[in-house]
């Protein structure tokens, strides 16, 4: 299963490579922007993509990023609390 993050482009890099700069949840990384890129880059800062290994895969509204930021936070915290009741039952089994 492949997993895309919402981050928002915030700079072009390197338009020659279409390397632009984005924001993934407070932390800046470069990715390519080949799959999403239609006319001037320049287009691209400010609209939100979905990020996988490197690449800005398609582009999504701001609304759709939050939403997806937000399921994916609440995954992670079901995860953690998974995690916890999974190594409390060990904890038991060991008694």
């Amino acid at each position: 299963m492949c997993l895309g993050i919402p981050g928002q482009i915030v700079a072009i890099t390197d338009e020659t490579r279409q390397m632009a700069m984005a924001e993934v949840s407070g932390v800046r990384r470069e990715v390519n922007v080949a799959c999403v890129a239609e006319g001037a880059l320049e287009g691209l800062v400010g609209q939100w993509a979905l990020i996988h290994v490197g690449f800005a895969m398609s582009l999504i509204d701001e609304d759709e990023a939050e939403k997806t930021l937000i399921a994916l936070r609440d995954l992670g915290e079901a995860q953690e609390a998974l995690e916890q009741m999974a190594a409390g039952d060990a904890a038991l089994a060991g008694e």
